[in-house]
């Protein structure tokens, strides 16, 4: 009957219900109680017979959201969403109070309602609450999408993760997923007895990545400051400070365009290990991958999209100027000609070419040929110094440092690298870079003159990691989309 009223109709309908429900002094309640879950009670009860039930007359008080009715003359069935699942409950006029059953067939789906009773098997064996005692704890003022298909447009889901999050179970999972992925890696990180800290997140000078800040102002102190693009320089501050193990998982803030993996808004895990090298981060780093799919999946093996990544195997490790001469079957030595990158980078269509080092040329073409191709769990390493600003050079070769990427189905995870903890190669590398913003790179870093006499007390040896939580959290999904794993993604303005 209501599947023809139009939508304004049928938000007068309810909101007639809710003028009833204040009438009787019955709007918005807050002292129903529930003591179980619908999992929780499938896991312990499902199994038992219809005469143990029966026997043991187990009484429970459940509360949820109507996603299901089938209401019938004297007795009906419905079906709660709470937060672990879906239970039915049977709702007999013979078993409650005068008046109620008449009122409970005005309910509508997407009210929420708190249920008393006791526990029987269906005949057709489906774990049922037998209501004793029910009550409307919300009414639900607007109908939810259509049953059958769910909320199926995207930028709906997006907008309105809320109903997404109600109709959509797969969506629940992945959040559910996400936040069991993060507490695996808090767990794994106190368990190696790092300390976890949080540093500011807004700065007064722009250091730490290259990329575009969002800037802000603040009025009393009339200056202005800069959502954090990385926590970097603070957190080797507390290893300076003799924090020698510290992680940070935390948001950090780019002021770039949106696409299917970037979101201006994004959640990092960023650590320092004091007495360590970049080659020691990639062992650790596995060990964490490990951790992660066994404690969160069960499995050391994920598959996605038709591709398995086995998570037990060492990962793959190869050199940037080795996987681009690779790709382009050409001998490793041509890659150091500035007149070969000039030619394979107009061939490629790499913007400001010939206003580019040979290290960003080649970085450049690592990023076009060679980073989308790699799928196995991949630690790409012997990054070029002029993309690595903060890293340390590498012994015997001043043209590269100590860095790696981390790449698995064809997506830059992880980024870490040796730091480069020589003050005064450090604040030249800095004079560089502001060299270099001030002929017009807008992701440059300032001098940072404080983070350099930092250095002067003394920075241990020691390497650092980042790794995005939600280019993760996608890759162990299955997501597509970053916006898929991010609970309110970015989004323009509706007009």
């Amino acid at each position: 009957m209501t599947e023809n009223l139009s939508e304004n109709e049928l938000l007068q309908q309810r909101r007639s219900k809710l003028d009833e429900l204040r009438k009787k002094d019955k709007a918005y309640p807050n002292s129903f109680r529930r003591d179980s879950l619908s999992q929780d009670l499938k896991n312990q009860y499902a199994q038992m017979s219809k005469e143990e039930l029966e026997e043991n007359s187990i009484e429970v008080s459940v509360a949820g959201r109507i996603m299901l009715q089938r209401i019938m003359g004297k007795a009906s069935f419905i079906t709660l969403q709470d937060m672990k699942g879906q239970i039915q409950a049977y709702v007999r006029s013979n078993d409650l109070p005068d008046g109620d059953y008449e009122e409970f067939k005005t309910w509508d789906l997407g009210d929420i309602v708190g249920i008393k009773g006791t526990l029987f098997i269906t005949k057709t064996g489906e774990l049922t609450v037998n209501a004793n005692t029910i009550e409307m704890l919300t009414k639900s003022l607007r109908p939810l999408p259509e049953k059958h298909s769910g909320l199926v447009d995207t930028e709906q889901r997006y907008r309105k993760r809320y109903l997404d999050l109600i109709t959509n179970q797969e969506s629940l999972e992945v959040f559910q997923k996400r936040s069991q992925i993060i507490s695996s890696i808090r767990d794994f990180f106190i368990g190696h007895e790092y300390l976890e800290v949080e540093t500011p997140m807004m700065h007064s000078i722009l250091g730490g990545a290259a990329a575009k800040p969002f800037t802000t102002h603040h009025n009393a102190l009339d200056m202005d400051l800069y959502l954090r693009i990385a926590p970097e320089l603070y957190l080797k501050r507390l290893v300076v400070g003799g924090m020698e193990k510290v992680f940070e998982i935390n948001r950090n803030f780019r002021n770039e365009g949106l696409s299917t993996k970037h979101n201006p808004e994004f959640t990092m895990l960023e650590y320092y290990t004091a007495y360590a090298d970049f080659s020691d981060q990639m062992d650790f780093i596995e060990k964490l991958f490990k951790h992660i799919s066994e404690q969160v999946f069960g499995t050391f093996k994920l598959k996605q999209d038709g591709i398995e990544f086995d998570f037990s195997q060492p990962f793959t490790r190869i050199r940037l100027k080795d996987s681009v001469a690779q790709k382009l079957s050409v001998d490793l030595n041509l890659l150091d000609n500035r007149d070969f990158l000039l030619e394979i980078g107009e061939k490629y269509k790499i913007e400001n070419l010939k206003n580019l080092s040979n290290g960003k040329i080649l970085f450049e073409l690592f990023e076009e040929l060679v980073e989308d191709d790699l799928i196995d769990p991949t630690f790409i390493t012997g990054y070029p110094k002029d993309v690595s600003p903060l890293s340390r050079s590498t012994d015997g070769d001043d043209s590269e440092v100590d860095r790696f990427e981390l790449f698995i189905g064809g997506k830059e995870i992880a980024n870490g690298f040796s730091e480069l903890n020589d003050p005064d190669d450090q604040a030249e590398r800095f004079k560089d870079q502001v060299a270099q913003k001030s002929a017009g790179d807008e992701e440059a870093m300032e001098f940072d003159s404080d983070y350099v006499e930092a250095l002067e007390y003394g920075l241990p040896p020691c390497a650092g990691v980042g790794i995005g939580i939600d280019r993760l959290v996608m890759l162990l999904t299955g997501a597509q989309s970053i916006r898929d794993v991010l609970l309110f993604p970015q989004m323009k303005p509706k007009v």
